[in-house]
């Protein structure tokens, strides 16, 4: 397949850059969040689930298990948020695209890693609360892009 170069005159297009005026207003309307902040809240979940663990099933291998299900999540973040933000992965738009699919493979494969290492490191495994610690905390990434959504733009 074949892709055809857009020769169309940006101004008959109806295409306008932004000035950088315009760009400063929109950067401050539609601010950004940091990958390090939902690797924080990973860790914050992982900590409250593995503690809320414990308490409710007094079993140290239940706690454990959630645990390292939390550990599956915190863990390959932390390398993903490492790898986009490093200072080779914006170079160019062709070496952001390849640092995000190489990181997220990267983040797969410590995934598992981390999986199969619990399996054989805790002996009392519970493979459901180590499920349920996965999820929760992964879906921190949900909730880190509901509170995106409430920021207020900082105001000049």
């Amino acid at each position: 397949m074949r892709f055809q170069e857009n020769t169309e005159d940006p101004e008959e297009s109806g295409f306008e850059p932004l000035t950088s005026e315009q760009a400063r207003s929109f950067r401050q309307a539609h601010p950004t969040l940091s990958p390090w902040w939902v690797v924080v809240g990973q860790v914050a979940v992982g900590l409250v689930l593995f503690v809320l663990t414990w308490a409710v099933t007094r079993s140290r291998d239940i706690a454990v298990s959630a645990g390292c299900g939390s550990l599956a999540v915190i863990v390959p973040a932390s390398l993903f948020a490492r790898g986009l933000m490093g200072r080779f992965a914006s170079l160019n738009p062709a070496n952001a695209v390849t640092s995000f699919f190489v990181w997220e493979l990267v983040k797969i494969l410590v995934t598992v890693a981390v999986l199969l290492a619990a399996h054989r490191w805790v002996s009392g495994l519970s493979w459901p609360a180590m499920l349920v610690g996965l999820v929760v905390t992964m879906k921190v990434y949900w909730l880190a892009l509901l509170f995106k959504g409430k920021r207020h733009p900082v105001k000049d």
